[in-house]
């Protein structure tokens, strides 16, 4: 995995595949936390499936990202992954795009709070 820092108010990470995801979600949030206020793109290209332990990490990051108003934006997130956070019934919580280009433009484009 790595944490980027894409721009002055933008992260991006590279997830790796379990059982490594949540482990590494937990220290975006902790990057997060620290940094400040910023956004997350996350590529999911090498996740093939999401525990529950990673989906909890999601949502805390999802959470900690609503709380400063900065957009969190998954990509590259494959066909078993989608199945399962739709099964959940978070594909409603979670902005998911094709690729990364796509993710940081929507990112980017998200009004911040003043």
């Amino acid at each position: 995995m790595s944490i980027q820092d894409w721009s002055e108010n933008m992260v991006l990470v590279e997830l790796p595949g379990e059982p490594q995801t949540s482990k590494e979600l937990e220290n975006v949030v902790r990057h997060v936390r620290d940094r400040g206020d910023c956004g997350v793109v996350a590529d999911f290209s090498e996740v093939t499936i999401l525990t529950s332990s990673s989906l909890a990490a999601l949502l805390r990051l999802r959470k900690l990202l609503d709380g400063c108003e900065q957009p969190l934006v998954l990509c590259a997130v494959g066909q078993a992954t989608r199945g399962i956070i739709s099964v959940t019934g978070l594909d409603g919580v979670f902005d998911i795009v094709e690729d990364r280009f796509d993710a940081l433009a929507r990112a980017q484009a998200v009004p911040k709070a003043v």
